[in-house]
């Protein structure tokens, strides 16, 4: 036989992971359109998350609770501090806040509808708030903007409590964007706007350059409100420690501390996927800087960005967090991105779970539209059963958790009931990895 005869095997071509597809693609689409690409939804990039722990349920050393004859209370106050009238909530779960722009009248509703039953609180969102909202919502959280749309002193003494927005996960430094096809005559109304035209929300408040302005704007909600309702103060999660340090010391009720893979309406994508820290590298500093400042507890924590499940939720507040809030579950409980509009997903060039359609207004499920006959598929009703349903699941799953561990309240979970699964999420967390009694980091470790 001719030795050139002889085959040679072939390898699989490798493509490269620097330029992967997507990203080659990014770049094409970047080439051809000289425009940077804007889209909805939060970070889909993979982070340490809630996922990379675990909790240490009781044997022995600890004794669990028999869940159908001990009780494992889930209530919470929110806004003891200053406020006549702090909030309360039977479960530690709250609806984020998402605007009527964004979301649909019928949307909004619902979330009222399903938040209320549960009882729990809603929040309303750039743009101001809706008739529909406040009728159905039994405490209803006020958010104070940036871009101060749709902003009404009548409509803040009609809250339960004030939210100052300063920054948001998924864009922390960021405004966000509300393109023209969402503009309707009613959103433009609320919001004082030309209709159909793009609207771009501002990246810091106007009349405030620093900790000291917001001390004095707190003390102006105050007023305004005659010290009734609670202040809450919302910021991305970038530097989580000196910025709860900051609102507490302007004056805040509740600090509400938003991770990475909190969504969006819309906003550049290089931004969701580049900006801010995930959730779970948050919270332990925020809560070092509420016991640093003898306020843990008196000032309330409410944590965001990715919670789905009740583990989820006892996971934020084994690590020191009084409640959470969801936004993107909270919208797909309602029954957004279902795989029965798949065929109308596919439409729009994307497909269930991919959330890239969410700012166009185009929403087969009528929850993330301004389209009239597409809002119109939505019923209120139904969707804030679905929400409760959600929410109670939720809670139960909390609590059985926390059962597991031995406690009889939800706030009794605490760092020492987890471990983590990677190095990754022992160092942010701050809990041991699992079958260690270490994390990177560690005091007196010398790692």
């Amino acid at each position: 036989m001719n030795q050139h005869d002889k085959r040679i095997p072939q390898t699989m071509p490798i493509q490269s992971a620097t330029f992967s597809n997507p990203i080659n693609a990014e770049i094409r689409r970047a080439a051809a359109t000289g425009i940077y690409d804007i889209r909805g939804g939060g970070a889909k990039r993979k982070v340490p998350h809630f996922d990379d722990l675990l909790f240490l349920g009781a044997s022995i050393s600890r004794y669990p609770l028999e869940g159908y004859r001990e009780k494992c209370d889930t209530r919470v106050t929110l806004g003891t501090r200053f406020a006549k009238k702090p909030i309360e909530l039977d479960i530690p779960i709250t609806i984020a806040g998402m605007s009527f722009g964004a979301l649909s009248a019928q949307a909004k509703e619902a979330l009222g509808r399903g938040a209320s039953a549960a009882g729990t609180s809603t929040t309303t969102g750039d743009g101001g708030m809706t008739p529909e909202e406040r009728g159905h919502s039994t405490k209803l959280v006020y958010q104070y903007l940036p871009s101060r749309y749709g902003m009404n002193p009548d409509d803040l003494r009609r809250a339960d409590a004030i939210e100052v927005v300063v920054g948001q996960g998924a864009k922390p430094g960021g405004g966000g964007m509300l393109l023209g096809q969402k503009i309707s005559d009613r959103v433009a109304e609320m919001r004082t706007l030309p209709k159909g035209i793009d609207q771009r929300s501002a990246c810091r408040h106007p009349d405030w350059t620093g900790p000291d302005d917001l001390e004095i704007k707190i003390l102006e909600l105050r007023e305004i409100t005659g010290w009734q309702v609670p202040i809450y103060v919302k910021v991305g999660g970038t530097r989580p420690y000196y910025d709860t340090a900051l609102a507490v010391k302007a004056g805040a009720d509740v600090v509400v501390l938003d991770g990475m893979q909190g969504g969006t309406a819309a906003t550049q994508d290089v931004f969701i996927e580049n900006v801010g820290l995930p959730i779970l590298s948050c919270i332990r500093p925020a809560v070092r800087a509420l016991q640093d400042l003898g306020m843990h507890r008196e000032v309330q924590l409410i944590v965001s960005g990715g919670i789905r499940t009740g583990a989820d939720v006892a996971k934020a507040l084994a690590l020191g967090a009084d409640a959470v809030a969801i936004g993107t579950a909270a919208l797909i409980a309602l029954g957004d991105n279902d795989p029965k509009w798949e065929s109308e997903y596919q439409k729009l060039g994307t497909t269930t779970g991919a959330y890239d359609d969410w700012h166009e207004g185009r929403d087969p499920a009528g929850i993330t539209t301004q389209d009239p006959e597409l809002a119109a598929r939505l019923d209120p009703v139904e969707a804030g059963r679905r929400l409760r349903n959600y929410l109670k699941v939720m809670t139960l799953e909390a609590q059985t958790i926390a059962r597991a561990c031995g406690h009889n309240h939800l706030h009794n979970l605490e760092p020492e009931d987890l471990c983590a699964l990677t190095m990754e999420a022992a160092a942010m967390a701050q809990v041991p990895l699992a079958g260690t009694d270490w994390y990177p980091g560690k005091p007196g470790s010398g790692y």
